[in-house]
């Protein structure tokens, strides 16, 4: 098979990196992987994974730009003689829907997010991700969300949820001495308990909800750790830096940036967070922190129920209550040593039965081998407006 994957950019995100691992899954079965985007930091990481990249100015809301990318997308169609087309997200969708329909290819959309409903113009733009031949949800609220909202879809809908590689996040593949080095990189102190809220810099990632709660802490002992690239991201971590300073938090909260090596950043947090005030498609970053047998407490909404079960693999708190977070940490704390270290055993071992790397490459071939067996099956509907 030649599958041909579109997104606006390979950047970090959950997006990017499942696209990545579907050129691993194409490459593995002896297909052709190609990706047309803007370009970014991910784009070497495609060749490593069997796959090409080819760039075009996808990273675009512009509907000139997005006509002139239908065309552009249609070329490349025609000169790489692609099989089948996979969108990740919305604008590039628009370009790659009217490329594959002139075309007559199959035409497969993914939903990394709980894209927001509250308008006829916003459900017409969201729409384009309910027309694919196929249309992937990562999670059952996802799923549920597209059948709120998209009904027409249903028979045409699948899941298939992000996976973590085993191998990769496990606490046993990661030495002291790795972790170390990246600690001391990071100017973390020894022997403080860490609370790790790995995320982009959002408001709505919740990054003042866990600075508000570690002001709560029984423990005061405990630092906050922010992993996340700081580009581009300056005044929004000034403001949760001056937090800090009113909070009293002074050298309790550290702000490193991103980190290629995140096992080796899980692997030094006592307690991994995911505090987002508005629901999660998915959350990725939960299920590598479990994977790496690290207690998880997540914002109770989105998709958290799926991927953590309260008080056996992880914690799920009230979105936005510092004081519900602040006492699931306190409670996380005082666990003796080996009943937190149950928790985090048990959660690698739902994790790698339920979301492995391996069953979401494989639910992907095949959601790619049933539409290419019979692409005119159940064809999605052109919206009514773009």
């Amino acid at each position: 098979m030649i599958v041909l994957q579109v997104l606006p950019a390979l950047e970090d995100g959950g997006a990017q990196l499942s696209a990545l691992e579907t050129v691993a899954a194409i490459a593995k079965e002896g297909g052709t992987a190609l990706v047309a985007s803007g370009g970014g930091r991910l784009v070497p990481r495609i060749a490593e994974a069997g796959g090409r990249h080819i760039l075009l100015p996808l990273d675009t809301r512009n509907p000139l730009a997005i006509w002139r990318n239908e065309a552009r997308l249609a070329a490349l169609i025609r000169a790489e003689h692609v099989d089948l087309l996979h969108a990740h997200s919305r604008a590039v969708a628009w370009s790659a829907l009217f490329a594959t329909r002139r075309a007559g290819l199959p035409f497969v959309t993914t939903w990394h997010g709980a894209y927001g409903e509250g308008s006829p113009l916003k459900r017409r733009y969201n729409g384009v991700m309910a027309s694919g031949d196929r249309v992937v949800a990562v999670s059952r609220f996802i799923a549920a969300r597209i059948a709120a909202h998209h009904p027409l879809a249903l028979p045409r809908l699948r899941i298939v949820p992000p996976g973590v590689d085993p191998d990769r996040f496990d606490p046993a593949a990661v030495s002291p001495a790795r972790a170390g080095a990246l600690a001391r990189a990071w100017g973390l102190p020894e022997g403080r308990p860490i609370v790790m809220l790995p995320a982009r810099f959002a408001r709505w990632k919740g990054q003042g909800v866990l600075l508000a709660a570690l002001a709560r802490l029984a423990d005061r002992d405990a630092i906050a750790v922010l992993v996340g690239p700081l580009a581009g991201r300056e005044r929004y971590v000034a403001v949760l830096r001056s937090q800090a300073a009113a909070l009293g938090l002074a050298g309790r909260v550290f702000f490193p940036g991103g980190t290629d090596d995140m096992p080796a950043a899980l692997a030094l947090a006592s307690i991994v967070v995911n505090a987002s005030t508005e629901p999660e498609a998915f959350g990725r970053v939960v299920i590598e922190a479990q994977a790496m047998a690290r207690p998880v407490i997540v914002a109770d909404h989105g998709a958290a129920p799926e991927t953590v079960r309260e008080g056996e693999t992880g914690w799920r708190v009230k979105p936005g209550d510092e004081a519900a977070l602040a006492a699931a940490l306190d409670q996380a704390f005082s666990l003796p040593p080996p009943a937190r270290a149950a928790i985090g055993a048990g959660a690698r071992a739902s994790v790698i039965g339920s979301y492995s790397l391996t069953a979401m490459q494989g639910a992907m071939v095949a959601v790619y081998r049933e539409l290419l067996a019979s692409p005119c099956a159940v064809p999605g509907p052109i919206p009514a407006s773009r």
